[in-house]
């Protein structure tokens, strides 16, 4: 797989365009993918090193392609000969030399090994690529998520807050006529105070989890678009743990990985057999030598040329017996590869299996909370309707509202938990990919709330 087939030029435009969004529009969480993609420093690490690991796939096929070699020099060279006669002559004269040498492999069995762990580095970077791929898109949905999930906190607080206020208000009133006691008073005002504390826990959870956001897409003040109203949820679909199961032991990055690392041990271990063996190569060469002064015999040569083709072998017959125990090493890698491979799988299905039972785990959740709103909702009417009437007591009205408002925040918080379970899921059967991010997109307000902020709380209350 190639980087462009990774960032098509429709991806890239759309990186950019969602860097250069305006503040005040909302983004979606597909428009919050693409800007890390262009932004995160560990994504970019990573592509980094998807890029280095085909090129170290392509350096492999350098050990079954010829070599080819030129040689150029000069050499100046002074001859001295004593004759019989005791005389001495001598000879100077220059040497210029050219040569070209090629070398084929024909038979090397290591090489050819090499050149096989090649494609299979090929297919590790492409599965280490495919692991920071899912792991962005994980990262970005659950800072997203987390944004959605403090927003609400916080908007179900100032409702809540808002709810309190009248509640305390409602007790002066009736104390003022002595209709209640001042317990009732001071119930209210405890828990108006209660309530103005945790607005303001609210908001400072809020502003972490859109600073962690806006550092993670590269935006300022990033504003994620919420789920819509009264959504459906999406089903787990097949409804198959073992479909899930065998998906992850079949394409999960971390199996693909320790599979080929198990290849490459084995082809290690074919390279250490085959320091056994002879080896093989064709050879050719054009040599090409001018003279000056007649050469080194002073006979008038001016240039000599040699060409030679041939086959060379060689035969291994004593290493001071670094092959075997380089066998024995081999070997002993291979078996660390395999029991790696099996822990491999072993994690990812434990892992699919737990996705899969969180996913439904979630829908549940999300059922069960739904009808604990509607009935904590009916709890609270029942005992503002009693309070009016004089049969329930102050403490009863606040203590259903805090209850309401703490399962209206627990329910938003499953439904994007079923969200992100649904996104882990697809990791942990390594089948996650950006489609997916398309699908919640659909799930989104098309015309988002403005989100919740607080304002200087107004001074409690007092009772009198």
């Amino acid at each position: 797989m190639k980087l462009q087939r990774l960032f098509p030029r429709a991806t890239l435009a759309l990186a950019v365009a969602a860097l250069f969004t305006p503040l005040a529009q909302a983004q979606s969480l597909l428009d919050m993918y693409q800007a890390a993609r262009g932004h995160d420093a560990t994504y970019q690490a990573a592509r980094a090193e998807y890029e280095a690991g085909l090129q170290r796939a392509d350096q492999a096929k350098a050990a079954v392609l010829p070599t080819v070699t030129l040689n150029a020099g000069v050499n100046r060279t002074d001859q001295e000969a004593d004759m019989a006669s005791g005389a001495t002559t001598s000879h100077d004269y220059q040497t210029r030399s050219t040569s070209l040498n090629l070398s084929q492999p024909l038979f090397r069995p290591a090489n050819f090994a090499t050149f096989r762990q090649g494609a299979q580095q090929a297919e590790l970077a492409e599965a280490q690529w495919l692991a920071a791929e899912q792991d962005l898109i994980l990262r970005v949905s659950q800072a997203y998520f987390d944004v959605l999930t403090a927003q609400d906190g916080l908007t179900f607080v100032q409702a809540q807050k808002t709810a309190v206020r009248e509640q305390l208000a409602a007790a002066q009133r009736n104390f003022e006529v002595g209709a209640s006691t001042i317990t009732d008073t001071r119930e209210a005002q405890a828990r108006y105070d209660l309530v103005v504390a945790q607005e303001i826990a609210a908001d400072n959870d809020l502003r972490i989890k859109k600073l962690a956001l806006d550092q993670l897409v590269g935006l300022q003040d990033a504003r994620p678009v919420p789920l819509a109203p009264a959504v459906a949820l999406p089903a787990v679909a097949p409804q198959d743990i073992n479909y899930w199961v065998d998906q992850a032991r079949t394409q999960h990055p971390s199996v693909r990985q320790a599979r080929v690392a198990l290849r490459n041990a084995e082809l290690e271990s074919t390279k250490a057999i085959s320091g056994h063996l002879p080896t093989v190569d064709f050879t050719a060469s054009r040599s090409m030598n001018r003279y000056s002064n007649g050469g080194p015999n002073a006979n008038g040569t001016d240039s000599a040329n040699a060409t030679t083709i041939g086959v060379q072998l060689t035969l291994p017959l004593f290493a001071g017996f670094a092959t075997q125990n380089r066998l024995r090493e081999t070997l002993a890698l291979e078996d660390q590869a395999q029991a790696q491979l099996q822990g491999a799988e072993r994690a990812v299905t434990q892992g699919a299996r737990a996705a899969y039972l969180g996913m439904l785990s979630g829908l549940s959740q999300v059922k069960a909370l739904e009808a604990a709103e509607a009935s904590s909702q009916s709890a609270l009417d029942a005992n503002q309707l009693g309070y009016r009437v004089g049969v329930r007591i102050n403490i009863d009205v606040l203590n259903a509202q805090s209850q309401l408002y703490q399962t209206k925040r627990d329910l938003a918080q499953a439904r994007y938990n079923v969200l992100l379970s649904t996104l882990r899921l697809r990791q942990a059967s390594g089948d996650l990919s950006g489609k997916d991010l398309q699908d919640i997109n659909t799930l989104l307000s098309t015309a988002p709330a403005a989100p919740a902020t607080i304002a200087p709380a107004a001074k409690p209350a007092q009772s009198k």
